[in-house]
């Protein structure tokens, strides 16, 4: 699970009731059902709106990706097709069959069952290109149903602001109550603000930048496989790939016990 999401979540609405409390203001007088109905409700609706079902339903299952959503680390993955190109070397690559049955990923136990089955190179592929790119597609859609909520919500709160001044300018015969009532309409304006800002854009960043890792991870798996296809030297698909990760990211290749005995540098290690 990464917490990242979630922790900044809470300490930005914990700095919000830190200065509400630090101003003397009282939180209940924040927590106005009517507007927050208005914020909420209209800007659920007006993004359902601005889309089709299809998005609705990717969005709210993608909602919890944002919290404990987490993309495998490049070191497993060229670990694991490293290891997959080694036994295609070693045993054909009609052993690749039997890999494609021990992994959960799609994209990776088509694209083994592929070339197990001989598929030509360019058709695996472009067989490959087009499932990486309809899954990024997938994602980056839900993503956008959240910033999409995010630039609606300011405005809905404004239009909640709006309505309850209205509401004010109707009691200007009671003075006594007006600071209360105009104090209530600004809470919709508020919670526009604190929801795009502390909620739906975070939220669809997270989802997007999730979105960013998956795509370089299947742009590993899918040079990885056309690499072992075309029967590529472990030794050199593994760095290969490692120039496919930023800097930093790069997996680092164990020394053999002749390497480490004789103090041979491996590719990826940092200098003492």
């Amino acid at each position: 699970m990464d917490p990242m999401t979630l922790i900044g979540i809470a300490i930005a609405f914990g700095a919000m009731v830190a200065m509400a409390l630090l101003e003397g203001a009282s939180i209940t007088s924040l927590l106005l059902p009517a507007p927050m109905i208005l914020v909420f409700g209209g800007t659920i609706a007006v993004a359902i709106a601005s889309g089709t079902v299809r998005d609705a339903v990717r969005a709210v299952r993608a909602l919890p990706q944002a919290f404990v959503g987490k993309v495998p680390a490049p070191r497993a993955v060229i670990d694991d097709l490293v290891t997959t190109a080694e036994r295609a070397r070693r045993e054909g690559l009609l052993a690749l069959e039997q890999e494609a049955e021990s992994t959960n990923d799609p994209i990776m136990k088509s694209g083994l069952q592929s070339i197990a089955d001989g598929t030509d190179p360019a058709e695996l592929r472009t067989m490959l290109e087009d499932s990486v790119d309809t899954r990024i597609a997938e994602k980056r859609g839900a993503a956008k149903f959240f910033m999409t909520m995010g630039g609606f919500a300011p405005t809905v709160g404004i239009i909640g602001t709006v309505v309850s001044l209205t509401h004010v300018l109707e009691n200007l015969s009671e003075p006594d109550k007006l600071g209360h009532m105009i104090a209530a309409a600004f809470v919709a304006t508020l919670w526009g603000l604190v929801s795009a800002n502390f909620m739906w854009l975070p939220i669809g960043g997270k989802l997007t930048r999730l979105a960013d890792m998956e795509e370089q991870r299947l742009s590993i798996v899918v040079e990885g496989l056309m690499a072992v296809q075309a029967g590529a030297q472990p030794r050199g698909l593994r760095e290969r790939l490692s120039a496919m990760v930023p800097a930093g990211r790069a997996p680092k290749e164990k020394a053999s016990p002749e390497e480490r005995g004789a103090g041979v540098p491996v590719a990826g290690a940092v200098p003492a």
